[in-house]
């Protein structure tokens, strides 16, 4: 369960590259995407994130390649979830909202895996660039 000043501790660590590797979770992932979505209107989700996780993986040590580190395809998933989750959520705080989601579907970090096949999902070309779901649609609006 998150509080608001751990989610604002998240957002703030990946944007400025200095969140400790062992506290991205899966759960902070969402907690970044809500962040970044919901308080931080001077940044475009879509558009700030892919080079904010890069640099952060970077920073972290970790590599970003055709196997490992950053994907384009989950972030943009990740980030439509969470903007379109934030928007059906029930009023409250940040936190409230965020522990939500992560109740639902967004608390299963293979939730991608109901709308990719995992070959595909996982493929270099996912990691590159946006893919569309090849296992059914999803329930929500991507901005590629």
């Amino acid at each position: 369960m998150f509080d608001n000043a751990a989610i604002a501790h998240i957002g703030k660590g990946i944007i400025a590259a200095t969140l400790p590797k062992s506290e991205w979770t899966h759960a902070a992932h969402v907690a970044a995407a809500a962040h970044v979505v919901a308080a931080r209107p001077d940044l475009v989700a879509e558009a700030a994130m892919p080079g904010l996780i890069r640099r952060y993986n970077e920073a972290c040590g970790v590599a970003n390649t055709d196997t490992a580190g950053y994907h384009h395809t989950i972030t943009l998933a990740s980030i439509a979830s969470v903007r379109a989750g934030l928007a059906l959520a029930p009023a409250g705080s940040l936190a409230a909202q965020v522990n939500w989601l992560l109740a639902g579907m967004l608390g299963d970090k293979y939730w991608p895996e109901r709308f990719w096949q995992h070959d595909t999902l996982f493929s270099p070309a996912a990691r590159r660039a946006w893919l569309a779901p090849d296992r059914g649609p999803l329930p929500f609006a991507v901005r590629p």
